[in-house]
């Protein structure tokens, strides 16, 4: 069998350890793995991965030594003519033109649904692994990315606290997440911040306000706050002005960690996810299974169609948005 594999979309750490598995596994077991660059605008472009020696295809040496580096080594993008059902077909067309037998593509919310539209032109087979930062996809308790994501925004924090210690302010701390508040909660418990707005809760500006004013009292000179760029109130510079429009007992500050958060060496549990993610996908495809994606609950090895995985929000857990506010006083 001939299996394809890309990246698609944003990167994310841990994608390295998701490809380094899907050759090994692929290789090991007898098949041909085909890595196609640059995700669905390189399938349209037929951009293959091609080794020193020029041979079309993937080696075991072509994954040695990548698991610990972030990005990935087949690059990736975001495709605009993939979107159209021209482009689809096109990419449908290249698929068989390169005698790709099944696909793994490797990716977010929008990589799985290219996925889905791509088996209506092409009858292979295609499980796709989750690889994004925001955590978002139902069907696995955690995407690729997501732990050295939040280990990057916390030291960021951890980092920003010695200077509002030092003068006694307040920093609002933007972290990525436009539709999930994955990030930020979990930032926000590991970091031990004060307030966390989310899009999935509602921002009581005049609450937090309140709160602020409370920590004051009690002689708290340094204060926290991690914002979900998807927040309801638009991020971290309207908040701040609302804020002063409250009279906010503090001297605030504003920072975005934008694509900070996605680079870097994996974390550990990055690494285990992408390999066990990998290998389950390449084990699944040689089963016969199709338009699903391999995902990992409560630590067993599961199969979701494609399209529940991306249908509905997936969220928080509640238990974990009441113990930030129980904690945050």
């Amino acid at each position: 069998m001939r299996i394809g594999v890309l990246c698609s979309g944003g990167d994310s750490p841990g994608m390295n350890a998701c490809l380094r598995a899907v050759v090994r596994s692929g290789i090991l077991g007898g098949h041909e793995v085909i890595g196609i660059r640059r995700g669905y605008q390189g399938l349209l472009e037929a951009d293959v991965y091609i080794t020193p020696d020029g041979r079309r295809e993937m080696t075991l040496g072509s994954v040695a030594d990548i698991i610990q580096h972030g990005g990935t080594i087949l690059r990736s993008s975001r495709s605009e003519e993939f979107k159209s059902a021209e482009g689809t077909r096109k990419a449908a067309d290249n698929l068989q033109q390169l005698g790709i037998d099944a696909l793994i593509p490797i990716g977010g919310d929008g990589t799985l649904c290219g996925a889905v539209h791509l088996l209506k032109h092409w009858d292979g087979q295609i499980v796709g692994c989750p690889g994004t930062i925001d955590n978002d996809l139902l069907g696995t308790d955690y995407t690729i990315g997501f732990h050295t994501a939040v280990a990057t925004a916390v030291d960021a924090v951890d980092k920003l606290r010695d200077t509002a210690e030092s003068h006694g302010r307040m920093f609002l701390v933007e972290v990525m997440g436009r539709h999930s508040g994955y990030i930020a909660l979990y930032t926000a418990l590991a970091s031990g911040a004060a307030v966390v707005c989310i899009p999935e809760t509602r921002t009581d500006l005049g609450d937090i306000a309140a709160r602020l004013e409370r920590m004051q009292r009690r002689g708290r000179s340094s204060i926290m706050v991690i914002v979900a760029e998807g927040d309801e109130l638009g991020g971290v510079e309207p908040i701040l002005e609302k804020l002063r429009a409250c009279d906010c007992p503090f001297s605030m500050r504003t920072i975005q960690l934008g694509h900070i958060q996605r680079g870097g060496s994996p974390a550990p549990a990055d690494r285990i996810l992408g390999t066990r993610l990998g290998e389950f996908a390449v084990r699944s495809i040689l089963a016969g299974a199709t338009n699903v994606m391999a995902g990992q609950v409560q630590q067993e090895m599961v199969l979701t169609p494609l399209k529940e995985t991306f249908a509905a929000h997936k969220p928080v857990p509640a238990a974990l948005v009441e113990l930030q506010e129980q904690l945050a006083g």
